[in-house]
């Protein structure tokens, strides 16, 4: 539920391979071959994650020939921080960034090709996940955390109003009506003016691949079937007026959902902890429900991604993946992790989430009826694994918040929204040397 931040993006070369064509001309392609780095080493990190410079003090007791010098990167500015380091020579080997920004990184040559050293790695992750780092099939960091969604609603208003947590979202668009013949006050579903990551999501549960890496080229699709069938959840939502508009940079907007003016909400295991603390009214009243589905028969869920990626630059790669595995799937530092105490908000992105899941669930926000911690198990199982960030995918999620707020105003209709950003992405990526077409 976070906004995204702008990105300004660096013209990429044409080129004639797919790595090469993300990469671009300038990347630093060290890493693609197997490295074996001798001696003592220091790695600088950036991040701005709670609990992660307790865990790189622990990695340093243990590993005294790689040695981690953690950097508190907190701030608005730090990727354009990072930009500007990387330019002048001087960038951190590894960096915390979301999905989003590593593509685009990758894209602008600013990272540096760890495929070959990091593919010992990869079988401890979701296919989801390493796609998260790999953009285009070329690999730049490695996965740190997932957030997949589910359902989290007020089951005390749901049994008021005669409705059961939605197993579709025709369902959920069913209760949102039938809430609101008993009361207009109320609503189902909650979508910011600002964020536009309701529609990113139902995209991505719907089975569309807006960016598809194909040969040389990228294939951008906006409008496929899967794409349009999400477009149209969002518009009969708005349609029918079944939505509170509450802003999430508005500190107060948790009360819309603590005073029961909305209901039902799609969220991940990182904001379990901040609603416990800020739903005074309602706490013990909520239940967890696997997220809605379009297709029973294929159920995909969401989520973003972070990662560790590595700088171009960075001259030991294959002791930056390794610590940075180590970060992510070790037993050792995923338990601290992942421990409520340690604030991080962590959840692994690796295959085998069973141990982490019941002690990140606050059990006093639930009433107890549902298996919560099956719901959180599922989730992560769930993640459609077709979808893949592009190289300009950042642009284009600041272009969709510009046109966002006039579909939820009943200006703009969600099909002509997603024709102008098919539009506006390919003239972008073509307009910078980025062989792209249309997919549909």
């Amino acid at each position: 539920m976070s906004p995204f931040r702008k990105r300004a993006l660096v013209p990429v070369a044409a080129v004639a391979s797919l790595s090469l064509l993300l990469a671009g001309c300038g990347a630093d392609d060290s890493g693609s071959a197997t490295k074996t780095t001798q001696g003592k080493v220091t790695l600088e990190f950036w991040s701005w994650s709670d609990g992660i410079e307790a865990q790189t003090k622990v990695w340093n007791k243990a590993h005294p020939d790689t040695q981690i010098t953690y950097v508190n990167a907190a701030g608005d500015t730090v990727y354009p921080k990072l930009r500007a380091a990387v330019n002048a020579g001087t960038a951190p080997c590894l960096s915390k960034m979301d999905g989003m920004n590593l593509a685009t990184f990758a894209a602008d040559g600013l990272l540096t090709d760890i495929t070959k050293v990091a593919a010992p790695y990869k079988s401890a992750y979701t296919s989801a996940a390493w796609n998260a780092v790999s953009p285009g099939g070329t690999t730049f960091g490695i996965p740190t955390g997932s957030s997949p969604l589910f359902t989290a609603y007020r089951a005390d208003l749901f049994a008021k109003y005669g409705i059961t947590a939605p197993r579709t979202w025709a369902d959920l668009i069913a209760d949102g009506k039938k809430v609101q013949e008993q009361d207009k006050n109320v609503k189902i579903f909650n979508m910011a003016g600002e964020d536009p990551s309701t529609l990113v999501d139902l995209s991505w549960q719907s089975g569309a691949q807006w960016y598809k890496a194909d040969g040389d080229h990228w294939v951008i699709d906006f409008t496929s079937p899967e794409a349009l069938r999400a477009g149209d959840v969002v518009q009969q939502l708005v349609d029918n007026d079944l939505t509170s508009s509450a802003s999430y940079a508005d500190p107060g907007v948790f009360r819309t959902w603590d005073l029961g003016r909305t209901i039902a909400m799609t969220t991940s295991t990182w904001q379990l902890p901040i609603y416990d603390t800020n739903f005074p009214k309602s706490r013990g009243k909520w239940q967890l429900a696997d997220a809605p589905l379009f297709d029973a028969a294929q159920p995909r869920t969401s989520s973003n991604f972070d990662t560790t990626a590595v700088l171009k630059g960075c001259k030991y790669p294959d002791r930056a993946a390794q610590f940075a595995a180590w970060l992510s799937s070790s037993k050792e530092s995923l338990t601290a992790l992942t421990d409520p105490a340690s604030k991080s908000g962590l959840f692994p992105a690796v295959k085998d989430v069973s141990p982490y899941v019941d002690k990140i669930i606050p059990t006093d926000m639930f009433n107890g009826k549902s298996d919560s911690a099956q719901v959180i198990t599922t989730a992560a199982a769930r993640v459609g694994d077709q979808w893949q960030y592009g190289p300009n995918y950042a642009a284009m999620y600041s272009e969709m918040q510009k046109q966002w707020g006039k579909v939820l105003k009943k200006q703009l209709r969600v099909k002509d929204m997603l024709a102008s950003l098919q539009k506006w992405t390919l003239d972008d990526l073509n307009g910078k040397g980025t062989k792209a077409v249309a997919g549909s």
